[in-house]
């Protein structure tokens, strides 16, 4: 298993959530006047403060001149993300912020901010995506009252209670032993290739999704898989489930899921992990992702002792 510290985004310095307080308007109003507000735009962006990291901003700042926002109204649309050093964080949708305010997405928030902030910043974005699109009743069509500070829409019809969505996949590093199977799709820059992924299906368990998966996307059979660690993954609201799986040398037969698929051994997977690639070699999967740590992971196992 992992160490507390992880070396992808999303995971490490979390807020605490602190659920009771979701259930208690009157301390979250008390929280409300030295509150931090993480303000998301309509594209998912966040604010940057002058550092270039997360600005966020308080009720006193969002009735000023530059946000022109009504601090009860904010409040009455907020999500209360948790609890950090004494203070309290939420979340809300800022549709109409001025365009001269800086802000930046997530996924370059993941690879320049501090764990704490992009942490943060994930939260806000995936829970504020979910309300967005979920402002009515599947079962009858009604619409939806957020309570428990944004955490549950109850339908002022039929009165059923609707919860955040959250997507599980999973995410497998394929080995036959000596080769690391890599799959790409078309969209990705050249070269790029990653570890094969897939949503898990109703009635499914993690390892016959794993088996389906690359079955699916690869043409490649999976003997036995074990899982090794999970990431949060806001785009837009997907858990990823890390495993390591042993599978037959087969040759790799795509279909419309995937450009490529192919073995790729030791050596070149290393090459690509040192940055040394050629202009013709591989590349993988970005730092902030599972994905790499995945690669990193079978390349680390598969090195030779260190003497």
């Amino acid at each position: 298993m992992k160490s507390a510290t992880t070396p992808f985004a999303f995971v490490d310095a979390a807020l605490d959530r602190a659920d009771a307080l979701r259930d208690d308007d009157d301390a979250l109003r008390r929280h409300w006047p030295q509150a931090r507000i993480v303000l998301i735009d309509r594209d998912g962006r966040a604010l940057v403060d002058g550092d270039g990291g997360l600005h966020a901003t308080n009720a006193v700042e969002l009735a000023d001149a530059r946000f022109g926002m009504a601090p009860d109204d904010v409040y009455a649309d907020a999500i209360f993300l948790g609890l950090h050093e004494g203070h309290a964080w939420f979340a809300a949708a800022a549709e109409t912020l001025p365009e001269a305010l800086p802000r930046i997405d997530l996924r370059s928030a993941a690879t320049t901010w501090p764990a704490f902030e992009s942490t943060v910043f994930a939260q806000a974005r995936a829970v504020l995506h979910w309300r967005a699109r979920h402002r009515y009743c599947a079962s009858c069509g009604g619409a939806l009252a957020f309570v428990r500070a944004g955490w549950m829409g109850r339908c002022a019809q039929c009165g059923l209670e609707h919860y955040p969505r959250t997507d599980p996949a999973v995410i497998v590093a394929v080995s036959d032993g000596t080769r690391l199977l890599l799959g790409r799709q078309a969209s990705w820059p050249a070269r790029r290739y990653s570890t094969l992924a897939g949503f898990v299906e109703p009635g499914e368990s993690l390892e016959q999704t794993v088996a389906r998966e690359v079955l699916e996307e690869s043409g490649v059979r999976v003997r036995s898989c074990r899982y090794l660690a999970s990431q949060p993954w806001p785009f837009p609201g997907s858990l990823m489930l890390g495993f390591v799986a042993d599978a037959e040398p087969d040759t790799p037969r795509i279909n419309d899921e995937l450009e490529d698929a192919r073995w790729f051994t030791h050596d070149e997977v290393g090459a690509a992990l040192r940055g040394e690639s050629a202009d013709d070699g591989l590349l993988v999967s970005p730092p902030m992702s599972i994905s790499r740590w995945l690669i990193e992971t079978w390349h680390h196992a598969q090195s030779p002792p260190q003497t």
